[in-house]
């Protein structure tokens, strides 16, 4: 009885958190202030790009740049939730309240699981091509590319639930010092004085289920191009096709190398550097690389670049 009132009068209700940042030397502050927001720049304005790129041009509007459009959007949001919290902390000291933390842990929950998926539909997208071509307008129906949309938004949605419905039983009363750039699962943990367990044991199931299976699919999406290719008879033929999948792999393999080193482990057991390096790539990085990797050596692209370009070119000269 006593054990148990002195508890509860030890325990104190956090009402705002500190988030440490990337780096605590003086020095870095300025320099990595001025990389990371060139980043996020560059994040915002390719994908932004490349969305209003496909929403305008009638010939991108197929299950490929359908596919590539959510990408992006997904892509944007996702720097829009990590990265400006990111850059206070380079300034100043970066206060966050409870309740903005929550919010931000779910929405980043929401698009890595929306990004993992997205990036399983695209593989699937690229087998029924290359492997099944004279199915494909009938495989990937409006209907069906809806569908496979959908149910990308559901898993994020279902999976960002679980973690910060988890997260919000939870008592934080040994300090409020994140010692990362964000509201992460593992720092966050790091600071409950209740059991973590059943974070833990979500963590596991939603990170297990979310890297095993598209990873499985993308194994059997990839096997059957990869031997499809082989029995290409056409040697141009086969590079068109391995100049199709490349970029996609290169995304996957940014993507889940990051995602899989930093949530893949036994237990929370600390924020280490190589943590945040990790989280950088796949929240960051990574959402600033994809427009471009999908866009450098794409044909369709720079078709509808030069397009838009000779349109706008054409209305300046009439003003």
């Amino acid at each position: 009885m006593s054990e148990g009132r002195m508890a509860s009068e030890n325990d104190s209700s956090v009402t705002e958190f500190v988030l440490l940042g990337l780096t605590q030397q003086p020095e870095l502050q300025l320099p990595l202030f001025f990389l990371f927001l060139g980043i996020y720049v560059m994040a915002v304005v390719g994908n932004l790009g490349l969305i209003v790129l496909i929403v305008l041009n009638s010939h991108l509007h197929t299950p490929m740049y359908y596919f590539l459009f959510n990408l992006s959007s997904i892509d944007l949001c996702y720097s829009c939730v990590i990265t400006p919290r990111m850059l206070i902390s380079f300034l100043k000291k970066n206060i966050i309240t409870y309740a903005e933390c929550m919010t931000q842990l779910f929405f980043f929950c929401f698009f890595v699981i929306d990004e993992c998926c997205i990036l399983t539909v695209m593989a699937y997208d690229r087998y029924v091509a290359i492997c099944k071509p004279l199915l494909y307008k009938v495989t990937m129906s409006p209907q069906i590319c809806v569908g496979l949309t959908a149910w990308t938004y559901a898993m994020g949605f279902v999976g960002a639930v679980a973690h910060t419905g988890s997260m919000l039983r939870l008592t934080f009363c040994d300090g409020n010092v994140i010692n990362h750039f964000s509201c992460d699962i593992h720092p966050l943990l790091q600071l409950s004085c209740t059991s973590t367990y059943v974070n833990e044991l979500v963590a596991f199931i939603v990170v297990g289920i979310n890297v095993t299976v598209p990873s499985v699919t993308l194994f059997v999406s990839y096997s059957q191009i990869l031997f499809n290719i082989l029995h290409i008879h056409s040697t141009h033929g086969r590079f068109k096709a391995f100049r199709t999948c490349s970029s996609h792999i290169t995304a996957v393999c940014l993507f889940f190398g990051a995602g899989a080193f930093m949530f893949l482990k036994p237990s929370p057991a600390g924020s280490l550097p190589q943590d945040k390096v990790a989280t950088i790539f796949y929240t960051i990085v990574g959402p600033m690389l994809n427009p471009f990797i999908y866009s450098l050596r794409n044909k369709d692209v720079h078709s509808a670049l030069s397009k838009m370009w000779k349109k706008s070119s054409t209305f300046i000269s009439k003003l």
